[in-house]
């Protein structure tokens, strides 16, 4: 499909800079691709009233690490430049994928300096943290070797890294203190994402207890989010567009649980885009979910057929975006243009911070 299909118009004032207070508090609109779209306005707090007993929320358990990385590069010969580093995906013990920038001044065998503060970590008895460049590939990936590695890599990335803000909020305001706990879900676990599983981000212990008194059930999966998710679709095409892949996990307690809960006529409701790709890519195509592990870069467009997911709560994304073509794949491509309409109309927040849907699947 051409990529400008998914073109919206976004005013700056619909963009959140810092989420809902209480989190839970967020607008909701619940969307129902029927005929002529049925739209309801609520809030996150209501989401138990559109569940039944026996339902199954599954949530994203990753964790943000500050990911974000300030350093210096040397090369013999060259002069030093300053380079910013956005780690995305760990392939070794020592190594991670990033986006570099200034990619094009960056070469194989470059080593870059990642300045440490004060501390008792290993790397800043070193004095620094300090990678060389592997490899390099496409729109400014590199593939760093750093000179520590397992949890002595861990502690020093912990303590000179920043939270990887969106950059549609990074571009109007820097990383601060608050970040550290509000880009975070409350039942963040697995350390590895660069980029929040932002639905989960509305969230509370009050909502938890209101769904376990429904008699809703939580499961958890971990899916690594990746920078990639902020990326642009520079195709015209989405036949031409390539998905950086990521880690995911789906233990076998849980793939049972979730066949279970359809297996008795209820109902499976993915918290967020990533718990549903990670869904997706596990899923047989007769609907049933194996325990899984490993990298996926699925990429939901119109057309795709879905096969472990009935409802998906997510939040509202950017024009042209992967993930818009992913919601208009679920609900349905006029379906959610006309919900977007909707929501800018009556001025619901966007993106990480934003405000929340819950969507029914459109089922051809």
């Amino acid at each position: 499909m051409r990529v400008d299909l998914f073109d919206f118009d976004l005013p700056d004032d619909n963009i959140a800079l810092r989420p809902a207070s209480p989190r839970d508090h967020a607008r909701f609109l619940v969307v129902r691709p029927y005929a002529d779209p049925v739209l309801e306005d609520h809030h996150v707090y209501d989401l138990p009233s559109f569940l039944r007993p026996g339902d199954a929320l599954v949530f994203n358990d990753t964790k943000v690490i500050p990911a974000q990385l300030e350093g210096i590069r040397h090369r013999e010969g060259a002069e030093e430049i300053a380079v910013s580093c956005t780690l995305h995906m760990r392939v070794g013990a020592s190594r991670w994928k990033a986006f570099a920038k200034p990619g094009k001044r960056i070469k194989p065998g470059d080593r870059i300096d990642f300045g440490v503060g004060q501390g008792d970590s290993a790397a800043c008895l070193m004095g620094s943290l300090i990678a060389t460049v592997a490899e390099k590939g496409e729109a400014g990936e590199i593939d760093l070797a750093f000179d520590l590695s397992g949890p002595d890599l861990d502690q020093a990335i912990a303590t000179v890294g920043h939270i990887p803000l969106p950059p549609y909020i990074a571009a109007k305001r820097p990383e601060d203190g608050q970040d550290r706990t509000d880009y975070q879900t409350i039942y963040a676990r697995e350390e590895g994402a660069v980029a929040a599983p932002t639905a989960g981000l509305h969230f509370t212990p009050d909502l938890f207890a209101k769904l376990d008194a429904a008699g809703i059930e939580r499961h958890f999966v971990t899916l690594h989010v990746g920078a990639g998710t902020f990326l642009p679709v520079k195709a015209d095409d989405t036949a031409d567009h390539k998905m950086h892949q990521e880690i995911g996990h789906i233990d076998a307690a849980t793939a049972a649980a979730l066949n279970a809960v359809h297996a008795r006529g209820n109902r499976v409701i993915a918290v967020g885009t990533t718990s549903l790709r990670l869904l997706e890519s596990a899923a047989l195509d007769n609907g049933t979910i194996p325990a899984w592990s490993g990298a996926t870069g699925i990429f939901i467009t119109p057309g795709y057929r879905f096969k472990a997911v009935d409802l998906l709560m997510t939040n509202f994304h950017l024009p042209k975006s992967t993930l818009f073509m992913l919601v208009s794949a679920f609900a349905g491509f006029e379906t959610m243009h006309a919900a977007y309409a909707h929501a800018i109309e009556t001025g619901y927040r966007f993106y990480s911070y934003g405000d929340s849907s819950l969507l029914f699947r459109k089922d051809d």
